[in-house]
């Protein structure tokens, strides 16, 4: 019942990528973990490669019309895939737990969640997942430092905790890349596959993956994607946003109440050895 129900949630990813252009990816780590009992590690690696081909599958349309810009791809997905390498070799150091990497993650949600409630009020009413994303004009017309800057962080929080770090990437693209709208989803797309990959490789022969569950969840997702694009043409894109960001505000606070538990108690053990300590000297004075 648990892997039927894994698979129905995949499902459901790919279809809220297909209805809302994305944010759904977001949720195979935590599919993973609490659904389908896999190591934070491992899931996290697995999500890279649920993101990657998702990604993928989503950017064809894109690129078929031809709002896919490879220069800015170049330049901006080289400096996220060395991030996201990067970020994946940190992830094995002894000093990142899972406690730790699925706390970042659960920050990284209420981000995303925070900017998919304010994108879908600024955006007009449409059924195109395109127009959902409503951003001011861009800051200047070369900011190719700060994008790649931007391009860095993002790759790392790739690699650390397997988002794909869309709602970073396309303002980055369009405020700082002077990249129009249309075409910073296309790119962003590609930009995401690009990180999973080099995440990926940052990953293996580090831990082991699951590969038979990461390929069915991933073709779950894939169908879903497609039902989603099918039905995002009769549905409003913007109410689904609103809607979904706030599923990811819950999502994200169920995770910090699953780890908070394994922080908190590290205060506690910090004082009870000292009160331990303290209470056979105060004995031996009350008996003098």
């Amino acid at each position: 019942m648990l892997w039927l129900l894994g698979h129905v949630l995949a499902a459901g990813i790919g279809v809220s990528l297909g209805l809302i252009g994305g944010g759904g990816s977001v949720l195979a780590l935590p599919i993973l973990v609490y659904v389908m009992g896999v190591a934070p590690k491992s899931a996290i690696a697995m999500t890279l490669i649920i993101v990657g081909v998702v990604s993928l599958l989503g950017a064809i349309p894109h690129w078929r019309k031809g709002r896919v810009n490879l220069k800015t791809t170049a330049i901006f997905g080289s400096t996220t895939m060395l991030g996201a390498f990067l970020g994946a070799r940190l992830a094995s150091l002894p000093v990142v737990s899972d406690t730790f990497q699925m706390m970042l993650f659960a920050v990284m949600m209420l981000v995303a969640a925070g900017f998919m409630i304010y994108r879908s009020a600024k955006s007009p009413a449409s059924t195109e997942p395109e127009a959902i994303a409503a951003y001011p004009k861009p800051l200047c017309p070369h900011c190719w430092l700060w994008l790649m800057t931007e391009g860095l962080g993002v790759g790392v929080l790739t690699g650390l905790v397997g988002v794909g770090g869309g709602f970073a990437i396309v303002p980055a693209l369009v405020l700082l890349g002077n990249t129009p709208m249309r075409e910073a989803i296309g790119t962003s797309l590609v930009i995401i596959a690009l990180n999973a990959i080099a995440g990926l490789l940052g990953y293996l022969g580090q831990l082991t993956i699951d590969w038979e569950l990461t390929l069915s969840f991933t073709i779950a997702a894939g169908f879903g994607t497609l039902l989603g694009s099918y039905l995002a043409q009769y549905v409003s894109a913007r109410a689904l946003q609103k809607g979904f960001g706030y599923f990811l505000l819950a999502v994200a606070a169920f995770v910090l109440a699953q780890n908070w538990h394994k922080v908190a108690p590290s205060a506690e053990t910090e004082v009870r050895p000292q009160t331990a300590r303290l209470a056979p000297a105060s004995g031996r004075s009350l008996d003098r």
